[in-house]
């Protein structure tokens, strides 16, 4: 039926205008409205995992860890047997702490970062807000409350997430058992190991973000220690949905000989992957949807990847090159197949960022730079096809 009669040409042109308008109304969902951008589609994940683990070691670089007469054989020869070997996985600065802010909130390392923070101060800006990149600009420690971490968006999200660290707490008048570390602009005497407690708070990141201390019980029942993995492990509705294990200074290869007399070194933290590795992988969350990541803070050169970049007007992050080496990964998941390597080039930025994409999350500071890699089908080679979406 025609709604107008065709008189002349310039009327049947306008006939057509007028229908075409029409149909766009009347189809209205179907079609986007140009005047009405639509929204970023959700990033593509390789795997629908739901609940990922991450241990962190210490100082070492790939060839060493990963070498043929490695001093860790559990971690170099067993795991990567079990799940997939990213030998082209880069730290992104020197020494530690930068390294865990940047897993979890996608700073760069800033002057203070860089070397530790020796004195847990307050972090002070040189302009406000965040920068293009979404980074703090300034120097100091803890971030103030309006720079977010993985465990911020977590939470608002509607996941659950602990930090587990070991020993934290082990001597109560060095530190408290639940979100442990000095007064604000004191000297962090955490950074030594005592016989006692080996637990330090320079591998602790959350400790370094007002958005989570300064709610004093909250940050106490996430950031806990080690002891109570075990109990968490035993059903899925206890485990959370991102777990950042953190072991002392003995048992993540820092140092050797350790404060309690301990070998330390490669040896312990294989030790420490032996005892702990399997409880994960037998765990109900991990079999129904899990990720392990096994990786170091950092390697023994300042060689980067992926495009890296430090803050603008601040130093480099390997602080004599660009990152903090290569250190290599190992990846275990129901999804990955048994012997899998990567070829493909990857730093902490993108393990913070394939885990936001996980949990359909923004990227936080340099997580969000264009063209940063995810973990993908060269890693989760064995990933179904339907997404179970379980939390």
């Amino acid at each position: 039926m025609r709604a107008f009669p065709r008189t002349t040409a310039g009327a049947s042109r306008v006939s057509r205008l007028i229908a075409a308008l029409l149909a766009l109304l009347w189809l209205g969902g179907c079609v986007a409205s140009p005047l009405k951008p639509t929204p970023a589609a959700a990033p593509v994940v390789a795997a629908p995992v739901r609940h990922v683990f991450v241990i962190v070691l210490e100082n070492e670089p790939y060839p060493v860890t990963f070498g043929q007469h490695s001093l860790a054989p559990y971690l170099a020869h067993e795991l990567p047997q079990q799940g997939a070997l990213l030998p082209h996985y880069y730290g992104i600065g020197h020494y530690s702490l930068d390294n865990y802010i940047a897993m979890i909130s996608g700073q760069a390392p800033n002057p203070a970062t860089q070397m530790d923070c020796a004195f847990y101060s307050e972090f002070k800006r040189s302009m406000p807000g965040l920068d293009a990149h979404g980074q703090a600009l300034g120097a100091g420690c803890i971030y103030p409350a309006d720079v977010k971490t993985l465990a911020d968006q977590l939470d608002a999200a509607g996941f659950s997430w602990k930090g587990y660290m070991e020993d934290m707490g082990a001597a109560p008048a060095r530190e408290a058992g639940t979100c442990g570390h000095v007064a604000i602009g004191a000297e962090d005497y955490t950074r030594h190991a005592s016989a006692k407690d080996q637990y330090a708070a320079k591998h602790d990141p959350f400790v370094y973000f007002h958005s989570i201390i300064d709610d004093p019980a909250r940050c106490a029942q996430h950031v806990v220690n080690l002891d109570q993995l075990a109990h968490d492990l035993q059903r899925v509705d206890s485990t959370p949905n991102f777990a950042f294990i953190t072991p002392d200074l003995c048992h993540d290869g820092h140092d050797a000989p350790c404060a309690d007399g301990e070998r330390g070194g490669l040896p312990s933290a294989d030790a420490f992957l032996r005892e702990w590795v399997p409880r994960i992988l037998a765990a109900p969350a991990f079999r129904q949807d899990g990720l392990l990541v096994i990786t170091f803070d950092e390697g023994t050169d300042a060689s980067a990847c992926c495009g890296e970049r430090g803050l603008a007007g601040g130093p480099r992050p390997g602080q004599f090159g660009p990152g903090g080496g290569r250190t290599g990964a190992v990846l275990l998941s129901p999804f990955i197949a048994p012997g899998t390597r990567s070829g493909k080039l990857y730093n902490h930025y993108s393990l913070l960022r394939t885990i936001e994409d996980f949990f359909g999350v923004g990227h936080l500071g340099y997580a969000g730079a264009p063209g940063l890699r995810t973990f993908g089908m060269d890693v989760f080679s064995a990933a179904p096809a339907a997404q179970r979406g379980t939390r």
